[in-house]
């Protein structure tokens, strides 16, 4: 097994262990309203995190390519309330003609 494979297989058994003992910790408490919105907001938060930093990063720098159109469409269909399967079809357009004709 090389060490990558070790390395995938650790991370999983860390995140199945930690998901094991959220309920176990909380054992039937509530969790304060505050924390409560904080998670609520933790994932979108991420989500828009990793959207942003695909996007806009080539390396350790920033490159304004083909993908921005592809979000840009993207953004413009769902303000639309497109669809999103029509969201991604426009992205992908978007971007691919942009890739053309550059």
């Amino acid at each position: 097994m090389s060490a990558s494979w070790a390395a995938v297989l650790a991370v999983g058994a860390g995140t199945v262990a930690l998901k094991a003992v959220g309920p176990v910790g909380v054992s039937g408490r509530r969790l304060p309203a505050r924390v409560t919105e904080l998670l609520e907001v933790v994932a979108p938060a991420i989500l828009a995190a990793l959207v942003v930093t695909e996007t806009f990063a080539s390396g350790r720098g920033l490159a304004l390519d083909a993908r921005l159109a592809g979000v840009a469409a993207g953004i413009v269909a769902v303000l639309l309330r497109a669809p999103l399967w029509l969201v991604v079809i426009s992205g992908a357009l978007a971007t691919a003609f942009v890739r053309l004709v550059s």
